[in-house]
């Protein structure tokens, strides 16, 4: 996929705008509520996502600077600091993730053109796809909020990215299948092209791939039951 971090950062931006406006109108009990993802509150998909905001600023310095900063301490530092910040109140949650996303942006301002090129040993393949991974995580996981905004709401070119990102990351036991994204002229085949045909919107197709809808409008060639995705994040 081609990738420019440039405009890729105009879209996060947008989106993160769209998120806080959202969050900012919840009751301040929401974070105590469960969230989409099974195990986690609503405090712990905005914790996680303030704290990723900071992982992919670590990693956007690490590119500008070539001092290794790597995006978590560890898995166990990841998963702590999530803990530690799901049940805060509200508004404390919503100026976390305000001042994160600040961060980010700062240090994707502060790259020279040279940086974006930068790449990560036995990580992202360079700097410049790391804009696309913040978006990836906003637009995902306000979707994993579950209150009221769901992919739908994503823009063709968001979906139409992630659902071909999804689609080329499968491993090699996926269930085969080919894709016909409606509007899209070429089909997506996963595994083999004998698999069955899968049609419909760009946006049921990638959210049904990234396990956050049944898949109930997609339609099925020859007629049968649409095959079980593979987990993916």
């Amino acid at each position: 996929m081609t990738i420019d971090p440039l405009v890729l950062m105009t879209d996060v931006e947008q989106a993160t705008e769209t998120l806080l406006r959202a969050v900012e109108g919840f009751d301040d009990g929401v974070v105590g509520e469960p969230s989409a993802l099974p195990g986690w509150t609503v405090g712990h998909v905005l914790t996680h996502l303030a704290r990723n905001a900071d992982a992919l600023t670590n990693l956007l310095t690490w590119a500008r600077t070539g001092v290794e900063t790597p995006a978590y301490a560890s898995r166990e530092a990841r998963d702590a600091a999530i803990e530690a910040g799901a049940g805060r109140p509200l508004d404390e949650q919503i100026a976390d993730l305000r001042a994160a996303h600040e961060r980010f942006a700062d240090a994707a301002a502060a790259m020279p053109a040279t940086a974006w090129t930068f790449t990560y040993p036995a990580m992202v393949p360079s700097a410049a796809v790391v804009p696309w991974a913040r978006l990836r995580e906003v637009e995902v996981h306000h979707v994993d909020l579950g209150r009221g905004y769901t992919p739908v709401d994503w823009t063709d070119a968001f979906a139409l990215r992630l659902l071909r990102e999804i689609a080329g990351d499968l491993p090699a036991s996926a269930p085969a299948m080919v894709l016909h994204p409606a509007g899209v002229e070429h089909p997506l085949v996963i595994g083999s092209a004998d698999g069955p045909a899968i049609g419909g919107p760009t946006r049921s197709l990638a959210a049904w791939l990234a396990g956050r809808a049944d898949g109930a409008d997609l339609t099925v060639s020859p007629d049968g039951e649409l095959p079980q995705p593979v987990r993916w994040k």
